[in-house]
């Protein structure tokens, strides 16, 4: 820890409010102060994501249960903020540190502009000295503009400032295959190189507090986000902050020890029994009793869940692409292009050739998703030149117009989804989930595999799907580019 890192906290409600009482937990908040501070006594910047205002806010109210209708947890929330900053600024202040409030939605950081507008206040922030405190901004926000869940917004803060550690703070000390409060035989997982393969060994549906709104799963999709920016993420509990020196001493001498495994799992080297540490002591051959050299003390290891970053991480730009930007709408490609688009010589633009049809209406230069057919419940399947039908199922139950849909062909490709080295993009927001249906061969589905920018709205894309570049002019008039998509990120599917 003698460099100076980037460091992003997250503190979920449950760390924040007593669960029954809806009391701040006073005693647990000054830990995480004193831990912060020290931080930034050592040199390094950090930033808080904090949860909690609508619980402090239910609170302030003498409300029991968290309210269902929307209005009603926004006005919570707007109670409940200008009370849990203030709380934050008391605590800080106490140790002459300053703080700055940074309140967000996914809408705010849509535009590029605004975006590059947050990265910059974020950034001068923490050369100021001060600590920002963020959150989402509840009061306004609705479906189509939510992060989802403060875990999402702390790994999207964390890529917005290239932090080296996100932290997951919450009430359990690791990712356990099971939930650990219920089952006495859940064991915690200490490191993890591939959310993707991690899911199917883990129980997560169970994990997560009455006043918050995330869980164990929400953690994974942090990590899955952050990881892919090359931030390094833990899980650990929040009853011990100070564990955060520790883990970070640990894993910086972990990471010179040991070779994470093929199956996306390793287990750091286990220490001795009968102590906390392990010493390597090369010795004088002439005196094997006395080491030749000062013992290297291995550091005990803190409980907590690594999630390691990757070697590749995405660019800024294609992050934003990402996790930042509500889709407006698919853009459908077959099977070469997608294998095309899986490398990463591709950089991430789609040729019109590519493009069997669109679903949805969008304009030029916003955010769509990039789907593929295949045969439903198949890993693989043959698509073949036939008429379909298409049903729209939106994650709200509300299926979309007839005139919403535009035509889409088909293609005689082999769709083969194996092998992809690209990196992995969770969908962590709402997303249509479209099925083809045909009456000669049965159910197709659409699949998402990644995010991008359209360069045309969908009528021209629909109008030039399957041509050369060459033939947009054309077609259309004029030609912006002859790439229709860009700044795409392609994942891998099941």
């Amino acid at each position: 820890m003698k460099r100076s890192l980037t460091i992003v906290i997250k503190l979920g409600t449950s760390s924040i409010i007593h669960e029954k009482t809806h009391q701040p937990l006073l005693s647990l908040l000054s830990s995480i102060v004193e831990t912060v501070v020290r931080l930034r006594s050592e040199g390094h910047k950090v930033v808080l994501v904090s949860s909690g205002a609508i619980g402090v806010g239910m609170k302030r109210m003498e409300l029991g249960t968290r309210p269902r209708i929307l209005a009603k947890t926004q006005a919570l929330a707007a109670i409940g903020q200008g009370r849990l900053i203030a709380l934050w600024d008391n605590l800080f202040g106490q140790l002459n540190q300053p703080i700055a409030q940074i309140l967000l939605t996914r809408g705010d950081i849509s535009d590029r502009t605004r975006y590059l507008n947050a990265v910059n206040t974020l950034s001068e922030l923490l050369s100021m000295g001060v600590i920002p405190i963020v959150n989402e901004n509840d009061t306004v926000s609705v479906s189509e503009i939510k992060f989802g869940d403060n875990d999402t917004l702390s790994a999207i803060t964390s890529s917005m400032i290239h932090a080296d550690y996100l932290f997951l703070l919450t009430d359990v000390d690791s990712l356990y295959t099971s939930n650990p409060r219920k089952d006495p035989s859940a064991k915690a997982i200490e490191v993890v190189t591939s959310v993707s393969a991690i899911r199917a060994q883990v129980s997560t549906a169970t994990l997560g507090s009455k006043l918050g709104t995330g869980g164990m799963e929400t953690k994974l999709i942090a990590a899955e986000i952050a990881t892919g920016a090359g931030v390094t993420t833990i899980i650990t509990s929040s009853k011990t902050p100070s564990d955060i020196f520790n883990i970070i001493e640990y894993v910086t001498y972990s990471s010179t020890v040991n070779t994470p495994s093929a199956s996306g799992v390793s287990t750091p080297i286990p220490t001795d029994a009968a102590s906390s540490v392990e010493r390597h002591l090369p010795t004088d051959p002439t005196n094997p009793i006395s080491p030749a050299l000062p013992a290297i003390i291995r550091p005990a290891r803190p409980p907590h869940t690594l999630f390691t970053p990757s070697s590749t991480p995405l660019r800024d730009l294609k992050l934003w692409t990402s996790h930042t930007l509500f889709p407006s709408g698919s853009v459908i490609i077959d099977a070469g292009a997608y294998s095309v688009l899986s490398r990463r010589e591709s950089g991430g633009r789609l040729l019109a050739a590519g493009v069997v049809g669109v679903i949805g209406v969008f304009a030029g230069g916003q955010a769509v998703r990039i789907v593929v057919r295949r045969r439903k419940g198949a890993i693989s399947g043959e698509a073949e030149a036939t008429s379909v039908q298409i049903d729209v199922a939106v994650t709200s139950g509300v299926p979309l117009s007839p005139e919403a849909i535009s035509h889409v062909a088909t293609t005689t490709a082999q769709l083969s989804l194996l092998e992809v080295d690209a990196p992995v993009v969770p969908a962590n927001t709402p997303v249509v989930q479209p099925v083809l249906t045909s009456s000669e061969d049965g159910e197709w589905e659409i699949v998402e595999v990644g995010r991008g920018l359209a360069n045309y709205n969908s009528v021209e894309i629909d109008k030039v799907k399957g041509h050369k570049s060459s033939q947009i002019s054309q077609i259309l008039g004029y030609a912006d580019s002859e790439h229709v998509v860009e700044n795409i990120t392609i994942r891998a599917l099941a």
